[in-house]
C-alpha cells in the first residue's frame, strides 16, 4: 500500500537489513530471553559500598534528582525509551479505536494502559535520567499494514519533565504526554512521585462540538522497597485516575502493609459523573486483572489483560550510526555497553562525563544570559493539559500521508532519514514560522 512508500524512501541499503518485519516486530512472554543483566540485583560487596558512600547525602524526603546513584541500580534505557514500554500494545489500542459502544471503548482504554506496566527488569532498576535535549524517536510496523511513530525530548532539567508524541495515523490515534518524576529518599525506601498526564485521542471521533474525543491518564507512583536493608522490591502505589468525556475510573494501587496485605493488587471502579457505578476492576498490575459488571446481580469476573499471555509489540530504532549526538541510544551507549557487561566501574565513569558536560553547557548559558529551549516540543498554553506538546501542525482529517510526511519533518525516525539544517532551530521559533505559513495559507 501507499504508506509503505514513506519507509522505503527513506531507507537505504547500508540500512534495510536492521529493518524488522512486522512478524518478527511482536514478543511473546513465553519465549525463551537470554539473560538481561537489567535482570540481576548488584548487590555485591562493592554495590554495598557504594550504597554506604552516598548515605550521607541521603536525609528522608530528599530529592534523589541532586543525589549520585550507584550505576549498579540503573537499567540500560532512558526515560525518553522508557516510556515506550507503555505503547507496546497497539492492537489493544487499534481495537479500542474500532468499538462503537463508548462505555466499552472506555474499558478497552483502561486494558491498554493497565496492559504496559508490568513490562520492567526483574531487578530493582531505574531508568537513565535524560539530559537536558536528550532525544529519541521510534516506529512500529503494526499488524495491520500501518506505522505508528514515537517521539520524545528532555524539555526540562530542575524539575525533570519528558514530553512525548505517539501517533497512528492511518487509524486516526494520537497521544501526547508529560512525564514528570518527583523522587524522594524515605529512608528504606525511594519514591517515584509521578506528577505527569498523558492525553490520548480518537481524532475521528467528535463529540457534540466537534471535537476528538479525549482520554486523560495518569500514573501510579512508583517505590523501591530495601534499598538499605532486607530484599529490594518494586511496588506501584497510590492512584491511577483515567478519564473519559461520560465515564472515569479511579484505580487504586495497593501497596502491602507491614504486617498484612499483599502485593501488587488493584481495585477500582468505572463510574459516569453523576456517580453511577458500572464496572469493578481487579486483580494484579503484574500477574492477572479482571472487570466485573456491577449492573447485574451476582456477575462473574472477567479476565481483562493477562500478563503471562502478552504479546509486545517492540519498537524498532534507526541505527547507532545514523542517530545524532543526543539521541538515547547513541548518548549513552558508553554507560549502557559497561552496564551490560556489569563493569561499574567503566559505567560510572561514563556516567559523569555526560552529566559533567551538562553542567559546564547550564553555567555557559548562565553566563551567557541564554535560557534553554527544546528544538521539538514547544510549552503548552495555560488551559492546556500539557505543558509541552510537539511543535509542529499535524493536518486534520482524513490525509494520513501528509500527516506522516509532516511527522517525518520533525525529526529522523525512518531508517536512512537524514537530520536538516531547521532540526536545530529551537521549537517554538519553528511553530511561529508555522503559524505564520498556516495563516497566510487561509487568508
Amino acid at each position: 500500500m501507499t504508506l509503505g512508500k514513506f519507509k522505503l524512501s527513506n531507507t537505504n541499503s547500508a540500512s534495510s537489513s536492521t529493518n524488522l518485519s512486522s512478524s518478527n516486530n511482536s514478543i511473546n512472554c513465553k519465549a525463551a530471553r537470554t539473560v538481561d543483566t537489567d535482570d540481576i540485583d548488584e548487590n555485591d560487596e562493592s554495590g554495598q559500598n557504594i550504597i554506604l558512600s552516598i548515605i550521607a547525602q541521603l536525609k528522608p524526603g530528599c530529592d534523589l534528582s541532586r543525589v549520585t546513584l550507584p550505576t549498579f541500580i540503573l537499567e540500560k534505557k532512558s526515560m525518553l525509551e522508557r516510556i515506550t514500554n507503555q505503547l507496546q500494545f497497539p492492537s489493544i489500542l487499534l481495537d479500542a479505536h474500532l468499538e462503537e459502544d463508548e462505555l466499552t471503548r472506555f474499558i478497552k482504554v483502561i486494558k491498554w494502559y493497565l496492559a504496559g506496566w508490568h513490562i520492567a527488569p526483574k531487578a530493582v532498576k531505574k531508568p537513565l535520567n535524560p539530559v537536558l535535549g536528550e532525544h529519541f524517536t521510534a516506529y512500529w510496523d503494526l499488524p495491520n499494514k500501518q506505522q505508528a511513530f514515537y517521539i520524545a525530548e528532555q524539555t526540562s532539567h530542575h524539575p525533570p519533565k519528558s514530553a512525548y508524541f505517539y501517533m497512528i495515523p492511518e487509524s486516526h490515534i494520537r497521544v501526547d504526554g508529560v512525564v514528570i518524576p518527583k523522587s524522594r529518599f524515605l529512608g528504606n525506601s525511594t519514591a517515584a512521585m509521578m506528577a505527569g498526564l498523558t492525553v490520548l485521542q480518537f481524532l475521528d471521533i467528535k463529540d457534540s462540538k466537534g471535537n476528538p474525543e479525549k482520554y486523560t491518564l495518569t500514573q501510579p507512583n512508583m517505590y523501591a522497597r530495601g534499598i538499605l536493608f532486607g530484599k529490594m522490591r518494586i511496588e506501584l502505589g497510590d492512584h491511577m485516575v483515567i478519564k473519559a468525556p461520560n465515564y472515569y475510573v479511579d484505580i487504586d494501587f495497593k501497596t502491602k502493609g507491614f504486617i498484612s496485605g499483599t502485593y501488587d493488587v488493584i481495585e477500582g471502579i468505572i463510574k459516569d459523573y453523576n456517580g453511577k457505578e458500572y464496572y469493578e476492576i481487579s486483580g494484579k498490575w503484574n500477574d492477572v486483572m479482571y472487570f466485573r459488571d456491577l449492573r447485574i446481580k451476582n456477575a462473574k469476573k472477567v479476565i481483562l489483560f493477562d500478563t503471562h499471555n502478552d504479546v509486545r509489540s517492540v519498537p524498532q530504532v534507526r541505527p547507532l550510526k545514523e542517530q545524532g549526538e543526543y539521541e538515547s541510544r547513541r548518548l549513552w551507549k558508553k554507560v549502557t555497553d559497561a552496564l551490560a557487561a556489569r563493569n561499574h566501574e567503566v559505567a560510572t565513569d561514563e556516567k559523569l562525563k555526560i552529566e559533567n558536560y551538562q553542567r559546564e553547557l547550564a553555567k555557559k548559558r548562565v553566563g551567557d544570559g541564554v535560557e534553554f529551549h527544546p528544538k521539538l516540543f514547544k510549552d503548552g498554553k495555560p488551559e492546556d493539559d500539557l505543558d509541552f506538546y510537539i511543535y509542529k501542525h499535524i493536518p486534520d482529517g482524513d490525509d494520513y500521508e501528509e500527516q506522516i510526511k509532516s511527522i517525518l519533518e520533525i525529526a529522523p525516525i525512518l531508517p536512512g532519514q537524514k537530520f536538516t539544517e531547521k532540526f536545530s532551530i529551537p521549537a517554538y521559533k519553528k511553530h511561529h514560522i508555522q503559524e505564520k505559513q498556516l495563516s497566510q495559507l487561509s487568508s
